[in-house]
């Protein structure tokens, strides 16, 4: 003879536990909890586990960050001046504290700086048209 298990029939329980994880998906078994507390069905926080995982009502997890999918191609070189640039931002300061911004064009190829726009103050709006070398 073996032991036969003598627990209550907790279909209210489940019931009103599948209903609210309808209701709020996101919600783990922790806040479901509190929430049937409220509704005024009291149980034991195992057991509550114990009933939220037999009803198969686990909370996927979210997916991590997106990568990049294989490897990526390395950058090729260019194979004459004047194909493609770097812009680059260079700060400093004065000797009297002002400070100062330089955007420098660098031609990829050569390596030489072929342009240089200072200014003493570079909102986003301001281009190197606009501005005088």
């Amino acid at each position: 003879m073996r032991y036969r298990s003598v627990r209550p029939d907790d279909a209210e329980a489940r019931a009103a536990m599948k209903a609210v994880a309808a209701e709020r998906r996101r919600f783990g078994y922790r806040r479901i909890h509190v929430i049937l507390e409220r509704q005024g069905i009291v149980m034991n926080l195992k057991k509550l586990r114990r009933l939220y995982r037999e009803e198969k009502l686990q909370v996927r997890r979210r997916g991590g960050r997106k990568r990049a999918l294989g490897t990526r191609r390395p950058m090729l070189l260019p194979d004459a001046p004047n194909i493609r640039w770097n812009l680059d931002f260079v700060s400093d300061a004065l000797t009297d504290g002002r400070r100062f911004r330089v955007l420098a064009v660098v031609d990829d190829y050569t390596g030489n700086a072929s342009r240089w726009w200072p200014t003493r103050r570079c909102p986003a709006t301001a281009s190197p048209e606009n501005s005088t070398p």
